[in-house]
């Protein structure tokens, strides 16, 4: 049976962009980008390795290093979960066997260091307003920008959406999210590719899902792509931001269909339009 990436993270904080990672040698995770820093995450130590990265890349910093345990990093120790239909379990731990004549979706997931494990708030809500939208209508195509592990494009395709395309600019994330498709064997519906969202809401589809930061949702709510989805789950708003957003999309004239608060701060939304 797989096992869990790791016991601890062994994390190296670098200032500097480093689009590209050579061999670091065994315990090497990957390498999680941001536009002007880089965590490299291994499974043991290797500050020496680093060490020697830097010093072969002069615009690159060591800032810092970290080291905790995988299950710290995922916010808590992995379980499998219910979310509605959806069962979510990792490929470590041994999935509950479904009955052949119930209606459950499985989704065997493997976060890896990626965030989007299932246990956010957004994430729950974002999976419950996929069924709400299930019950009246079947999207064919999905578009979901910020896709992180996969997880919410893999949850489209399990309720029936035949094409999706799942965006993230990070490459990790991307990387994680095709492992995610194909150990779900879903790599024939669902692409996964790097970009950022702002550059993909133009694209077709029947269904936007967006768990995103504020400032990238206000330019997807802004671009005419938008309002000429049929359905949108926009989620990842606290609630100054929600407001902002609910108030774009209905001056567009599109209807909040459902809203989900959860505690009071974080807001999803499903919406319609046309």
């Amino acid at each position: 049976m797989p096992v869990a990436p790791c016991k601890d993270l062994y994390i190296y904080y670098l200032s500097g962009h480093l689009s590209f990672c050579e061999e670091l040698g065994a315990g090497f995770i990957g390498n999680w980008q941001e536009e002007d820093s880089s965590f490299l995450f291994f499974s043991s130590p290797a500050r020496r390795r680093v060490e020697a990265l830097v010093a072969n890349h002069l615009h690159l910093t060591l800032e810092d290093e970290y080291r905790m345990s995988y299950n710290d990093w995922q916010g808590g120790h992995m379980t499998p979960f219910s979310v509605g239909r959806f069962r979510i379990t990792t490929p470590w731990l041994q999935p509950t066997p479904a009955d052949p004549d119930s209606k459950r979706f499985d989704i065997l997931l493997d976060p890896g260091v990626v965030f989007g494990n299932g246990m956010h708030p957004t994430t729950r809500d974002c999976l419950i307003a996929l069924q709400t939208l299930w019950e009246q209508a079947t999207p064919a195509t999905v578009l979901d920008l910020g896709t992180g592990t996969g997880l919410l494009a893999l949850a489209a395709a399990r309720l029936g959406a035949q094409r999706v395309l799942a965006v993230d600019m990070n490459l990790l994330a991307i990387q994680t999210t095709r492992a995610n498709l194909h150990r779900n064997r879903l790599q024939d519906r669902v692409l996964g590719v790097q970009g950022k969202a702002e550059k993909f809401i133009d694209s077709p589809a029947d269904l936007l899902i967006a768990n995103l930061h504020f400032e990238v949702m206000k330019q997807i709510v802004a671009a005419p792509g938008f309002i000429l989805k049929p359905w949108s789950i926009l989620s990842g708003l606290l609630r100054s931001e929600a407001r902002f957003i609910a108030d774009q999309a209905t001056r567009q004239g599109a209807l909040i269909s459902h809203s989900w608060v959860h505690e009071g701060i974080w807001h999803t939304f499903l919406i319609q339009s046309g």
